[in-house]
């Protein structure tokens, strides 16, 4: 276990591959943790690859500060750990939360990303109203009295009877409530739409067919903003594709890795 002691947050990070290959920087979506990406880091080139996992503030091992959060915060965090971890330049794959944060750090250091993989996530992610309801249930009664439903939105059914989702069911549950609703409440008064679209460098969208989360459609929206750039949707998986068809998810990341970002010796 890795801790990085930052300015304002403690960030529990993992790495695997290659130390002196091109970085790929991982970061996950709400009431997950680094192990998001388990079955997709063997699936991709050990050689060549430098592959980096971290667990956002008040999730995983990592530090859960007070709330509210933002995601001007949950970028400087993870500026901060690449800063750290003397990364000069990465290609950086955001899932839901972690692909808004994926277009905000793109925004600022434009010669830190040099490819971007926006998975399931958008320039604006639902409605305050809908998340600030989302908040007071779980202030009032946890996040066990969501948990049902989140996981319908993150599976799909037939996953969502196998015995790995009760697994699922039980990081989110045990997510802290204040780093849940910390990450919440900086969804919730996030809009990137004027950055992202004046974004300039390789992008892969990536969609789950049944995802009610962050619905295809408003991927590929937030996708079609940045020029060049393309999208691919993963049928039969939900919100976390990565989990329900990783071998796909792998082999779209190493297509847009070699043929979008010409990354060689991998």
């Amino acid at each position: 276990m890795q801790i990085a002691r930052l300015k304002t947050v403690d960030l529990h990070w993992s790495e695997d591959g290659d130390p002196d290959g091109i970085a790929v920087v991982f970061a996950n979506s709400l009431g997950t943790d680094l192990r998001l990406w388990d079955k997709v880091i063997p699936l991709l080139p050990q050689k060549g690859l430098r592959l980096i996992r971290f667990d956002k503030r008040g999730h995983g091992l990592s530090s859960c500060p007070a709330s509210p959060y933002t995601i001007d915060a949950l970028t400087d965090d993870t500026e901060q750990l690449l800063d750290r971890l003397r990364v000069k330049t990465c290609i950086f794959v955001g899932l839901s939360i972690g692909g808004i944060i994926a277009q905000l750090l793109a925004s600022r250091r434009p010669e830190l990303v040099k490819g971007l993989v926006l998975s399931n996530t958008a320039a604006k992610l639902g409605t305050a109203d809908m998340w600030q309801e989302r908040i007071d249930r779980i202030r009032k009664d946890g996040i066990e009295a969501m948990a049902d439903a989140i996981l319908e939105r993150w599976f799909g059914e037939e996953f969502r009877r196998s015995d790995e989702a009760v697994a699922w069911r039980n990081m989110l549950t045990r997510t802290p409530v204040e780093g849940y609703i910390g990450c919440s409440e900086a969804i919730a008064a996030n809009d990137l739409t004027a950055s992202t679209s004046k974004l300039k460098l390789p992008v892969l969208g990536i969609g789950g067919e049944h995802d009610l989360a962050s619905p295809p459609d408003l991927v590929r929206a937030t996708t079609d903003l940045i020029d060049g750039s393309r999208y691919v949707e993963i049928g039969n998986a939900g919100h976390l594709p990565c989990v329900e068809q990783p071998d796909i998810y792998a082999g779209h990341l190493v297509r847009f890795f070699k043929e979008d970002l010409n990354v060689g010796a991998i």
